[in-house]
């Protein structure tokens, strides 16, 4: 009898232990199977991600390439656009103060104010009001004092003004600096050797610049605020 109940217990053991060795087998087996769909799920989605962002970004360039581009044309066909005509009617009185205050043509003014700040409509005149483009270079500058703008295919803090008129102002000694001081020797009238002058001192990076503010001037007769 009790090698009976030996046998039986031995027989129950046997099959106990192989029905945890098969349970471990398949629980393994499950949970490769759950890793692998994991990792192909989080590839694709990542995949997905990257390539919508890349998108976005193709989208994003394209789309401000196309408006840089139609600006251009505009300028250089002769082109008005209605916002720069009502850029024109708000600042050319500022503009003129600062040039019998600083000796810096109005149509320069103007002129780099309308490119600057695609007549007043750019991110960065809309919201923090610098019409010129202007950058911040102090690293202690006080809360608030600028913002992160993109700027020539990489990101730069610009200072944020108050108001329209403290950009103006602020341009107007920005242009009192060392290396543009020959500037205010020309004749208010000599646009033309103003916008040379600027792109010769390092104003900018457009290789085009000069000829930008040249076509800007002609085409809204902006050198008729210079007139004292």
């Amino acid at each position: 009898m009790e090698q009976k109940v030996l046998k039986v217990k031995h027989f129950t053991n046997v099959i106990l232990h192989r029905a945890n060795r098969t349970i471990r087998k398949d629980w393994q087996k499950w949970f490769i199977f759950f890793v692998a769909i994991f990792w192909v799920w989080q590839r694709d989605f990542s995949i997905h991600i990257q390539f919508y962002s890349k998108e976005n970004a193709a989208t994003h360039l394209e789309s401000k390439s196309k408006e840089s581009l139609e600006t251009t044309k505009q300028i250089t066909k002769g082109k008005t656009k209605p916002n720069y005509q009502q850029y024109i009617k708000d600042f050319a009185a500022i503009a003129q103060t600062e040039m019998r205050k600083f000796r810096i043509p109005a149509s320069i003014t103007l002129a780099q104010g309308l490119l600057e700040s695609n007549g007043g409509k750019s991110p960065l005149a809309s919201k923090s009001n610098n019409h010129f483009g202007i950058k911040c270079f102090s690293k202690r500058c006080a809360k608030g004092h600028c913002t992160n703008f993109s700027d020539d295919s990489h990101k730069d803090f610009f200072i944020r003004y108050k108001s329209a008129w403290e950009s103006y102002r602020a341009h107007s000694l920005f242009l009192q600096k060392d290396r543009y001081k020959h500037l205010l020797k020309l004749a208010p009238s000599d646009y033309k050797a103003w916008a040379y002058g600027l792109k010769k001192a390092g104003y900018a990076t457009d290789p085009k610049y000069p000829e930008k503010l040249i076509r800007l001037i002609k085409t809204y007769k902006l050198d008729q605020f210079d007139q004292p």
